[in-house]
This record gives C-alpha cells, structure tokens and sequence, in this order.
C-alpha cells in the first residue's frame, strides 16, 4: 500500500474514524489516538518494540477495537530537513507496517518531538527521568499525529 498524502489519508477516512499516530523508537513505539472529530491527539499507549509481524498484530488489534482508518507515522528528518538513513527506515518501516496491517498510512515530521516533550515534562510536570521514559513515547506519538491533525484541517473555500 502506497504512502499518501496527510490530506489524502485524512479525506480517506469514513466519517467518525480516527487515525493513529506511532511514533517507532528503538526500544519502544509511542502510540496515540485522535478523537473522532480529528481534532484532537492523546497519548493511549507505549508498545515493546520486537519483530515486525508481532507490532503490526498489536496495531491492527488497537485499530479494530477504536475503529481507526489509518495511520500517521513520524518520520525522523534530519535537521536540515534532509532525507537521511532513519528516515528510510522509518519509510520502509512504515510501507510493511501498512501492507501487514492494510491500513494506508502517512508520514508526518518529528523532528525535535522528543526533545519538546520532554521539556515539557520537564518544565510543566515535574516528572522524574524514570516517568518521563515510560510516558515520552506515546507523548511524542501524540505531539506528531497533533501536528498532522492541525495541517490537514479542510480549508473552507474562499
């Protein structure tokens, strides 16, 4: 399945669907939710990350249960904007997770997502180095599917 376009993917959708936002790290997929309005992403939860077969199980099992029509996954740019080695993964990744799971996904910028949500965990939630590494995953997941929800709202026509 071919990767499209947030808009795209967004317009794609049935109505009341949502999308999930995954946030693949080394150790751990940060994995959030949007409302059924698109207007809003949360944090839902962290996956151990292990063999690819047995993530996209658990992926599909979360997409059934909370009716999601697809996926936004991030992609790490390096910070001049390039498209360097981890981006490629992370668009290969991204391709075999949709064609396993069958549902069409996007790619969304995460550059620095980490490194905001932990200043503000830091700054606003006073949370310890151990919390924060349970929570920044699935924070980062939902700070990436939050971007995407804002820049694919349907423009009105004018």
């Amino acid at each position: 399945m071919p990767l499209f376009n947030i808009r795209d993917l967004r317009a794609a959708l049935r109505p009341h669907q949502r999308l999930l936002g995954l946030d693949p790290g080394k150790k751990t997929i940060g994995v959030a939710l949007s409302d059924v309005g698109l207007m809003l992403a949360s944090p839902h939860m962290g996956l151990k990350r292990g063999k690819l077969s047995l993530n996209a199980a658990e992926i599909s099992r979360i997409a059934r249960a909370q009716d999601v029509g697809g996926l936004v996954v991030g992609l790490p740019l390096s910070l001049d904007g390039s498209f360097g080695p981890a981006a490629q993964a992370a668009r290969d990744w991204a391709l075999n997770l949709s064609n396993m799971t069958g549902l069409p996904a996007a790619m969304w910028d995460e550059r620095l997502s980490s490194s905001a949500v932990n200043r503000f965990l830091i700054a606003e939630a006073d949370m310890t180095r151990q919390r924060r590494g349970e929570v920044v995953d699935q924070m980062a997941a939902a700070y990436i599917l939050q971007a995407a929800l804002d820049a694919s709202i349907p423009q009105e026509p004018v």
